[in-house]
């Protein structure tokens, strides 16, 4: 039988318990049977190529023992199937509560999302594919876990070097020489292009991949996961799930132009040495301010009782400020997890914890 570390129940009956613990060694209270622990079968497609497969066990074996994130227990091999057993987490699902939760219960499960994508991105890990089915939550615990490495890589795997590396001086030289600068923009594409194509990893579930993954950057970072909390965090400030509903990386590209303007993505572009261009009327050139996309989702547009008009709570606000960080369209200034963790929004109080350790010692 496995022994679940990560068995939260047990660990709350232990704790509940150990005031009893004289009661025991008196031998006046018969210990519990510990129940059976369950545990979770993945059944690795056949499809996927071994590699990918090893490449899936190999980076949750060197993650055993991170904070919030899901450890491998063993893995064996059926026949032509592949089946990684890993511990069973209870979690609610995402769409039965994030419609109820305040700024208090956000910050708790961006915190504990947080913990696990420091953990992962410190061993140069990028999962690829952060969505709230990858993250199992359970709101009445107030823990998460995060799963499925099945798209993870090590950051550098298969890159290639990208304007964006580069310095802005030199990036601006390499735009100015391009023929698109050259020939200035154009509608549709050429009918026989004679440029190279471009391929990049564009892994990852529509909706929730970062922009330069869509501009086909050849050299992404744990950045991306970074944008795909984003995109958890204005579904749940929105109350809209999925926000963004996209068929295609055209499309994408569109609802995302749609939020920060024309000028914004066409800057984004050219950060990967690529050009944006679109005549579509409902993208304007500035775009809409987070701020007014939460109050038109949560449709408070309208005038209060009072005639004035209805504006976020300081909470809110902060939260957006937060939102703001992890949607820089600029992958090098984005935040990462580890800053994430230090922001005003996900930091602890350290009073709270003064106040807890007061709480035991007193019950001591």
């Amino acid at each position: 039988m496995f022994e679940n570390s990560w068995d939260l129940e047990q660990k709350e009956i232990e704790k509940n318990a150990k005031w009893a613990a004289p009661d025991l060694i008196r031998g006046s209270v018969e210990p519990t049977r510990r129940k059976p622990k369950f545990v979770a079968i993945k059944q690795i497609y056949v499809t996927s190529s071994p590699s990918r497969i090893l490449n899936e066990l190999d980076l949750l074996n060197d993650l055993r023992g991170c904070l919030s994130v899901c450890p491998l227990i063993s893995a064996y091999r059926h026949t032509d199937q592949v089946v990684a057993v890993l511990p069973y987490f209870k979690h609610s699902d995402f769409r039965e509560y994030f419609r109820k939760m305040t700024i208090p219960d956000m910050r708790i499960y961006f915190r504990s999302l947080f913990v696990a994508l420091a953990a992962v991105h410190k061993q140069g890990i990028l999962h690829r594919d952060i969505k709230p089915t990858n993250f199992l939550y359970e709101p009445s615990r107030r823990h998460g876990v995060l799963v499925d490495f099945g798209l993870a890589e090590r950051e550098g795997t298969d890159s290639k070097p990208c304007l964006c590396q580069q310095h802005s001086m030199d990036r601006r030289r390499h735009i100015n020489n391009s023929v698109a600068a050259a020939n200035g923009p154009a509608a549709g594409y050429p009918k026989q292009d004679t440029r190279p194509s471009r391929r990049a990893n564009r892994a990852g579930t529509r909706g929730f991949r970062a922009p330069e993954v869509l501009f086909k950057c050849t050299a992404q970072t744990t950045k991306i996961d970074i944008w795909s909390v984003g995109v958890i965090l204005l579904t749940i400030l929105s109350r809209r799930f999925p926000f963004f509903n996209s068929a295609d990386d055209v499309e994408a590209m569109i609802e995302i132009a749609t939020i920060f303007g024309s000028k914004r993505m066409k800057q984004g572009a050219l950060l990967h040495g690529t050009v944006f261009e679109t005549n579509i009327p409902t993208v304007g050139q500035q775009g809409f301010s987070l701020e007014k996309i939460i109050l038109w989702s949560t449709c408070r547009t309208e005038n209060d009782a009072n005639g004035k008009d209805v504006s976020l709570s300081d909470e809110e606000k902060l939260a957006i400020r937060f939102l703001e960080r992890c949607f820089d369209l600029d992958p090098n200034k984005r935040i990462s997890a580890a800053e994430a963790l230090e922001h005003p929004f996900l930091r602890e109080k350290e009073a709270a914890t003064e106040d807890e350790d007061e709480d035991e010692i007193n019950m001591i």
